[in-house]
């Protein structure tokens, strides 16, 4: 039974649009209706395929954005790159009722649900939040009240994907922070963080060492790297981080 099950994660299958919504300028969400779907984690992904009309094909993973008790459909969200040949058709053509290729859930090891508990810290840059919302996503979903901090490192308020939404759950009551760090623009008057994530921003915002949290890194390499190693110099323990790099398959 196992082995059935693992395989069919791994068999391509079709999925519907049913909606879209643009995030920012370069990132756009995707809805699909799945028919045989098993069901994900929060912080697996899936691959995406497109078959060109003369046969020529090219897949991308993208992390899931939706929490598994969303039983609306499978989303997950797309930030153009330019010169890709997924994401441009993804953001910029694709349509409600056009249909994809895909396979999955793949992924086991960055993964977050609420009965592991916490405290949880989330470092995100750029469109590495995807997988992190997911996570929040899921423990609003449970009802969870793990206490839990986000950083999300971003260009501008404008590039911040989910930002409506992350504000609407930034409260302290309920456990959640939420905390923006701008590092190329701000606007008039904006009071928060605007430098990269270093040592020093992780030492004001993270959780203490002495609080054991689990620690969740997505986005480039060189982001994600830089912050582990910060934190690991810091003293936290590097068993409970966990990092997701953007990688040549395309990533978050």
């Amino acid at each position: 039974m196992e082995r059935r099950t693992v395989l069919g994660r791994l068999n391509w299958q079709a999925g519907e649009v049913i909606a879209t919504h643009q995030e920012t300028a370069r990132a756009k969400s995707i809805t699909l209706k799945v028919r045989d779907w098993t069901g994900h984690r929060p912080g697996q992904h899936v691959d995406i395929r497109l078959t060109a009309a003369d046969g020529y094909q090219a897949a991308r993973s993208y992390s899931i954005a939706s929490a598994p008790e969303d039983t609306a459909g499978l989303t997950f969200t797309v930030e153009r790159l330019e010169g890709g040949e997924v994401s441009p058709y993804l953001v910029d053509e694709l349509r409600v009722g056009d249909e994809l290729e895909l396979r999955g859930p793949i992924g086991g090891y960055f993964v977050w649900e609420a009965r592991i508990g916490g405290p949880l810290l989330l470092i995100a840059g750029g469109s590495g939040m995807v997988p992190l919302m997911a996570m929040i996503r899921h423990r609003r979903a449970a009802r969870s009240f793990v206490p839990t901090r986000l950083l999300y490192s971003s260009r501008s308020l404008e590039d911040i994907i989910y930002r409506n939404e992350l504000d609407s759950l930034n409260d302290k009551t309920a456990g959640l922070e939420v905390i923006y760090t701008l590092t190329r623009l701000q606007p008039p008057g904006w009071t928060g963080y605007h430098r990269r994530v270093d040592v020093n921003l992780l030492r004001e915002v993270a959780w203490s060492p002495e609080q054991h949290p689990l620690i969740f890194i997505c986005g480039p390499t060189s982001f994600v790297e830089a912050a582990a190693a910060d934190l690991v110099a810091l003293g936290y323990e590097t068993e409970r981080i966990k990092t997701e790099r953007f990688g040549p398959m395309g990533g978050a």
